[in-house]
């Protein structure tokens, strides 16, 4: 599966999926903790989904796991069987602190070396990539990951959109009088390159550090291309928006994996919250084939995300 030979100069394409179990949406609501009965259902319900749809397109996955939802045996099973059969393990921290970049160094050391640890222990694979909780990073976290030897991060997310529906969701629910944990990115980060790239100081700007892959944006108005927007979307409109992005040098899909889940899953508490939930998986995996087709027709190649930093290291 693992297709790093030859990937320089190509139009590429990668696919990751961040395995964010689902308290951790709850606590983006400010809602109390779930239910036994869907609290894992992204490592029970969502990967085999994925899982699946990869290997009926022979999609490699790029999966960014957190340390701690390894402390369960059988998710480390899982991945550790994952990753033997070519699929990528990347880190995604220890506790999935959405405070992340407020902490001290010290303790966000700890946040990825513990992972990293976690990980290996679990799976027998050390991590080389990183993304951060809620895409947020700072040249210290940054500085962090590059002096533990990753060979790439994946969080700088340009989108201007986002950020404001970000901002926008974090007031309302202090309005309502609960408290979300999501952190707001500085709106620098909007001008940050949609490209592969060299980070700078600021991280935002080119430079000559750590290489960041860059969540995938469109062309001109930077609309976000990711596994909600596309979800969505729907299988025609997913189309046209994969058009947008197609011919990049790496388009660099980033899906979660609640993005194959819905209501029949366990998930009513959140339906109030977070609408995508409603939308049946069967579509939402049509959407994202449409796009894998889209892609395809384009000449793009699936990659690692792993590969893909070394096509353009």
């Amino acid at each position: 599966m693992r297709t790093g030979d030859g990937a320089r100069g190509s139009r590429l394409c990668a696919v990751s999926v961040d395995l964010d179990e689902i308290p951790f949406y709850h606590q983006i609501h400010g809602l109390d903790a779930p239910g036994t009965a869907s609290s894992n259902a992204v490592f029970d319900i969502a990967l085999e989904r994925l899982v699946e749809w990869a290997r009926s397109l022979d999609v490699p996955l790029t999966l960014f796991v957190i340390g701690s939802t390894l402390e369960r045996q059988e998710n480390g099973k899982k991945l550790r069987a994952l990753a033997e059969a070519g699929h990528e393990l990347g880190n995604h921290t220890f506790g999935h602190r959405y405070d992340l970049t407020r902490l001290d160094g010290a303790t966000m050391r700890n946040e990825i070396e513990f992972a990293q640890d976690a990980i290996e222990r679990a799976t027998g694979r050390r991590p080389v990539g990183f993304r951060a909780p809620g895409y947020t990073v700072t040249d210290e976290l940054l500085g962090l990951i590059e002096h533990a030897g990753f060979l790439y991060d994946s969080s700088v997310f340009p989108c201007p959109v986002y950020w404001a529906a970000k901002g926008a969701a974090i007031s309302a629910i202090r309005l309502r009088g609960r408290r979300s944990h999501s952190v707001l990115d500085t709106p620098r980060v909007l001008t940050a390159p949609t490209r592969p790239y060299r980070i700078g100081h600021p991280y935002w700007k080119e430079g000559g550090g750590l290489l960041e892959l860059p969540i995938q944006v469109t062309r001109g108005a930077r609309l976000p291309f990711i596994g909600t927007a596309v979800t969505v979307a729907g299988p025609l409109m997913a189309r046209q928006l994969a058009r947008t992005v197609a011919g990049e040098p790496l388009v660099n899909l980033e899906l979660h994996g609640i993005d194959v889940l819905d209501t029949g899953d366990g998930l009513e508490q959140l339906v109030k919250f977070q609408h995508d939930v409603r939308i049946p998986h069967q579509r939402k995996l049509s959407a994202l084939t449409a796009v894998v087709d889209t892609m395809r027709e384009a000449g793009h190649r699936f990659v690692r995300l792993d590969d893909a930093a070394r096509a353009f290291a």
